[in-house]
């Protein structure tokens, strides 16, 4: 019996950095794609954001490129090799390419109903115009704000092209902070971001997140973790992102046709942590019963827990609740347990029965059904989106 001759891996340059949690999850999910499918050869360089494209692109015979091209020359050593590539860039310098980015638009409506379900009145976003991602995330969170009947402030740095030190940003940002009305909520534009608003918020004496709530994007948890105090943020689905990109590469490769149009993922949720632990009600009666679901509904309470520690009748704090919040209690107790649920579907492996008890939910069955009513997915369906 003649040998099998062992088949060709497929030679696949990742060009992303590996210097953020971000990135880091994009090669997750492109590694993920290729356990499920016909293995590649990898050429990975550790690199960060807007570096030189490696010296051994040029003239390399491989098979493909994965790339986050952020930067011109980047952009013309890609297509210098004339090889099928995808790109997971906002910068969206090479058009012709096909395209996989996180979903901007649901990003920025997750933050401001993030702050807005708190009972924040002012807002305000802190970016760096030079990403589009910045840009388009800042746009739909003024849109957002607008739209639920407030206005958004605006960081504008007198250089937005100068770096920079680390410390004359933060400054700038304290100067900005100044002036704005208090209580505010705010959205970082990412993670490294929102770290440098609550050190502007601790150098000049605002509290967070009584005065200032800060929330960003990436949830990368070990800076998230580390600031002062933990910062909440929204999290993107990364690990799709990569996996979807791998998958319209291998159609390339293969010599099928691949549109450049975008395909945008969205994110899973957003990871809540001390940043914006805040309510700014007027009404006390109201963020106590808010902070008592926020803190219980996923133990199973009902309406009648909540009237046992908030000294109303049913009848008034449903009118309240929906004055301030414009829902009910019941609404904002399956709201919680429902953001439980996707975080449980998209970050573990753990069966439905089991998130249904961590959850709130006496019977699977319900738990199915609610969550089929509420999203338009199935628990099942949405987990598999969500992990690629």
């Amino acid at each position: 019996m003649p040998a099998l001759r062992p088949v060709r891996r497929r030679q696949v340059a990742l060009l992303i950095e590996t210097s953020n949690a971000y990135a880091r999850g994009l090669l997750q999910g492109v590694v993920h794609y290729i356990r499920e499918h016909q293995p590649w050869s990898f050429h990975l360089m550790e690199q960060g954001r807007g570096d030189d494209p490696p010296a051994w692109l040029e003239g390399w015979k491989g098979d493909g490129i994965i790339a986050r091209i952020e930067t011109p020359r980047i952009a013309a050593a890609v297509m210098k090799t004339g090889l099928p590539a995808v790109d997971l860039s906002a910068a969206r310098l090479v058009p012709a390419l096909p395209w996989v980015e996180t979903d901007d638009a649901e990003i920025a409506r997750l933050a401001a109903e993030h702050l807005l379900e708190r009972g924040f009145r002012n807002f305000a976003f802190c970016g760096e115009a030079r990403f589009n991602w910045s840009v388009w995330r800042e746009q739909h969170f003024a849109e957002r704000v607008r739209a639920a009947g407030h206005e958004c402030h605006f960081y504008r740095p007198k250089d937005e092209g100068a770096a920079g030190s680390a410390a004359a940003q933060v400054a700038e940002i304290g100067r900005w902070l100044q002036t704005l009305p208090k209580p505010v909520g705010i959205m970082a534009c990412y993670d490294n971001r929102g770290q440098q608003v609550l050190d502007a918020c601790r150098s000049a004496g605002f509290a967070v997140p009584d005065e200032v709530a800060v929330i960003g994007v990436d949830n990368d948890e070990l800076l998230c973790e580390l600031a002062s105090p933990p910062l909440s943020s929204v999290m993107p689905n990364a690990h799709r992102t990569g996996y979807v990109a791998a998958a319209r590469l291998d159609r390339l490769m293969a010599g099928k046709k691949v549109t450049p149009m975008a395909e945008l993922i969205p994110p899973l949720g957003v990871a809540s942590r001390h940043s914006t632990d805040a309510f700014a009600l007027e009404d006390r009666a109201i963020v106590q019963a808010v902070r008592m679901i926020r803190e219980h509904a996923c133990e199973g309470i009902n309406v009648g827990d909540v009237l046992k520690v908030v000294p109303l009748s049913r009848r008034v704090l449903e009118q309240r609740f929906q004055k301030q919040l414009g829902r009910t209690p019941r609404e904002e107790i399956l709201q919680v347990r429902l953001a439980r649920v996707k975080q449980l579907l998209g970050e573990t492996k753990l069966a439905l029965y089991q998130i249904a008890e961590r959850t709130g939910f006496e019977h699977v069955e319900y738990l199915s059904v609610v969550f089929k009513r509420e999203t338009g997915l199935t628990p099942s369906v949405w987990r598999a989106e969500a992990r690629g």
